[in-house]
């Protein structure tokens, strides 16, 4: 495969060749597994619960917000190891240092933003 488009046709190739397989597996989990409907099998699983009523429901939108600052300040904490682990190394001290604070800051003035602005009580 020589060429300017030789590596596209492996590429191409390849790709071919992984969806074949995972289109295959599905077809084979089609084929082999059991089929018996029942009306049980056949209603709508929610948790456990039996489904009562409309599929509307209104939920609170401090639910979100709490999950939205959790994956923002989890994510950013992900960060701080890549900087634990390279603290020591020799050249990266205080440069390093200064960085982690001008990140931390970022990270307390979202706090500061999220508790002046009531996001953090529990009401």
């Amino acid at each position: 495969m020589e060429g300017y488009f030789g590596s596209y046709v492996l590429v191409a190739a390849l790709l071919a060749i992984g969806v074949a397989i995972v289109a295959g597996a599905m077809m084979a989990n089609r084929l082999l597994r059991p089929t018996r409907p029942t009306p049980d099998k056949l209603t709508t699983y929610e948790c456990g619960v039996d489904p009562v009523g409309e599929g509307w429901a209104q939920s609170q939108v401090r639910y979100y917000v709490f999950t939205y600052l959790y994956v923002v300040f989890a994510v950013d904490a992900v960060f701080l190891f890549p900087w634990a682990t390279i603290f020591d190394a020799p050249g990266y001290g205080l440069t390093t240092l200064v960085e982690m604070f001008v990140f931390l800051g970022f990270i307390a003035l979202g706090i500061l933003y999220a508790w002046r602005k009531r996001v953090l009580t529990w009401t």
